[in-house]
């Protein structure tokens, strides 16, 4: 359970292939300067940040489902950049052609949220994931942080919930016990290394990166190594 981010890194892949149900969390307030619409890829300059252009201006409030896209072609400006960065990777042949074709379809669609949803979804197929995906306006409206989590948790039936780490700083755990469910932390430590273009080997760049450099393996690096 987790807000929808931008063609986003591969534990996010992780995550989803580790429950029996994911749930994108975008019907909470969107956050400017942050993973939702903007991701990074690896260039001979270094690290390179592809945002996706929004209108925000005078809209401080809200929700990330809410949210519209400002320029239509962003998706041809972001493709013809992962296309210039990354046309000597292993797999780049192989891939490009599905990858472009996501772009294009991207390009017809004006919420952040639905571009998500779509670069997402394809993106889980081409890693063999077939967990199902839920949007959680479709799930329930409680108030309350905890208390929301809780309620998409038990519309699904759920026993248990797979948070990532950094909620352990407000998560009330007990409030879960209280409804039968146990809470766990996600661990993204130990993903081995593949052959990368531009140096220093990074782990936190887009799954795009791993896409193109490793092709039909690339679900074989979401196992993490102990």
């Amino acid at each position: 359970m987790v807000q929808s981010n931008y063609i986003p890194w591969k534990g996010y892949f992780d995550l989803i292939r580790s429950v029996d149900a994911f749930v994108l969390y975008d019907d909470v307030q969107f956050t400017r300067r942050d993973w939702r619409n903007r991701n990074k890829i690896k260039t001979a300059q270094g690290e390179h940040w592809l945002s996706i252009p929004v209108k925000n201006k005078g809209r401080y409030s809200q929700l990330i489902n809410e949210v519209e896209v400002s320029s239509s072609d962003w998706s041809r400006q972001h493709w013809k950049c992962i296309e210039m960065n990354y046309r000597r990777a292993a797999c780049f042949e192989k891939m490009a052609p599905e990858m472009q074709g996501l772009y294009e379809r991207a390009e017809k669609l004006t919420l952040l949220s639905d571009i998500n949803y779509l670069f997402i979804s394809e993106i889980c197929r081409m890693l063999q994931i077939d967990t199902p995906l839920y949007r959680s306006e479709e799930l329930g409206h409680a108030q309350g942080k905890n208390e929301r989590l809780i309620e998409l948790c038990l519309s699904l039936e759920a026993s248990e919930y797979l948070s990532g780490p950094a909620a352990k700083c407000y998560l009330d755990e007990d409030a879960f016990a209280r409804e039968g469910l146990a809470v766990s932390y996600m661990n993204y430590d130990g993903y081995p290394q593949y052959s990368q273009l531009f140096g220093e080997f990074q782990h936190g760049v887009s799954v795009v990166d791993l896409l193109l450099n490793t092709g039909s393996q690339a679900s074989t690096y979401l196992e993490r190594q102990p």
